[in-house]
């Protein structure tokens, strides 16, 4: 899966095979060994190959489906519009998430109504 992903988003990210080598200081035919499956890079290299494509560690070692670099939200509004949100490991449902925002809403609501009564 790494190799398949590191060749998928090399050419998707218009790079050559020489111009990641450069970036991660390996000779041309060591990057193609870890395009091919036949050669392994080490953690180091996996984290600057991951910045050079922008896409994360994760990605590349199969561990997460989304190729792009999500920056984190401190916006709850946006965060509970995520899909395959949980909770310690349990899954939080569609109908989860939609009570979760009313409940914020109410509190904001709530809020701003308690500023207003204070002006």
């Amino acid at each position: 899966m790494f190799s398949k992903r590191l060749k998928q988003l090399r050419k998707a990210r218009n790079f050559t095979i020489q111009e990641v080598a450069d970036t991660i200081g390996v000779a041309k035919s060591t990057y193609s060994g870890y395009e091919s499956g036949f050669r392994q890079p080490t953690l180091d290299a996996v984290q600057i190959i991951a910045k050079k494509l922008n896409t994360t560690a994760d990605y590349l070692l199969g561990l997460t489906e989304y190729p792009d670099v999500i920056e984190p939200s401190n916006n709850a509004k946006e965060l509970l519009n995520l899909e395959q949100l949980h909770w310690d490991g349990i899954p939080l449902e569609r109908e989860d998430l939609l009570l979760v925002k009313s409940i914020l809403e109410h509190v904001i609501q709530t809020r701003a109504g308690k500023d207003g009564n204070k002006k």
